[in-house]
């Protein structure tokens, strides 16, 4: 059985551009249509978050204000009922080791900018995994998480990788806009990445060696389904 770390942020605010907190959490599809992607397929799924703190749903992501259809919601929030165990005792990111794992998996929402991103635990976690060939995956603005790992030098982990992420006309269509702390795909650039974005709200997941990014929420069961392509291609 493979066993996969879904690492979720524990942020409940991000601080925006014009100094005001913003509500945020993990976006629900990007949690439970990935989980349940995963768990399909017979793995064995672990969360862990920073400090072991119990995470949030961002209320957006279970909503038609947030894009999100009834009936898409309602299953969202069946499912993360129905793990509800694993979300309320989550691992501690400081105590999980990558050699645990066959995979590393970063859900978004806008949370992971406010703590992932510059989580020193997380950074570990992703130097480990990059050096022993672990799969390390991100989605949305999950992939803000991988901004954690860097090197000796200083330099990015990933840089000169081939990845995606949220956007920036994702963030400027129905993200936070010019609010926003930072775009992320200008950051990862500007980090050496090399950024490749499909059309916006579609299904977009980009693999180079053992790093799978998805671009969106919609691209959570194609990232999940590549993540499980490549532990089985091992």
């Amino acid at each position: 059985m493979s066993k996969i770390l879904m690492v979720i942020s524990a942020a409940t605010t991000l601080k925006l551009a014009d100094g005001s907190a913003h509500p945020t959490g993990y976006w629900a599809e990007e949690v439970a249509a990935s989980h349940k992607v995963l768990k399909a397929a017979g793995a064995h799924v672990d969360i862990a978050t920073p400090a072991g703190v119990r995470p949030t749903v961002d209320a957006l992501s279970l909503s038609e204000q947030g894009g999100v259809p009834a009936a898409d919601a309602e299953e969202f929030r069946a499912y993360l009922a129905g793990i509800e165990e694993q979300l309320s005792t989550p691992l501690t990111l400081s105590e999980v080791r990558a050699s645990d794992y066959d995979a590393i998996y970063i859900p978004g929402g806008h949370a992971p900018m406010a703590d992932l991103a510059q989580d020193a635990d997380l950074g570990r976690l992703l130097n480990e995994a990059d050096a022993q060939g672990t799969i390390v995956a991100a989605l949305c603005h999950g992939v803000a998480g991988l901004l954690s790992a860097v090197k000796e030098d200083g330099t990015f982990t990933f840089a000169g990788k081939s990845l995606t992420s949220f956007t920036d006309e994702e963030e400027r269509q129905g993200g936070l806009g010019e609010n926003t702390p930072y775009f992320l795909e200008s950051r990862l650039r500007d980090r050496g990445a090399t950024v490749r974005t499909g059309a916006p709200w579609t299904t977009t997941v980009v693999v180079d060696g053992n790093l799978i990014t998805g671009q969106n929420p919609q691209s959570s069961i194609g990232t999940a389904e590549r993540v499980l392509k490549a532990i089985a291609a091992v």
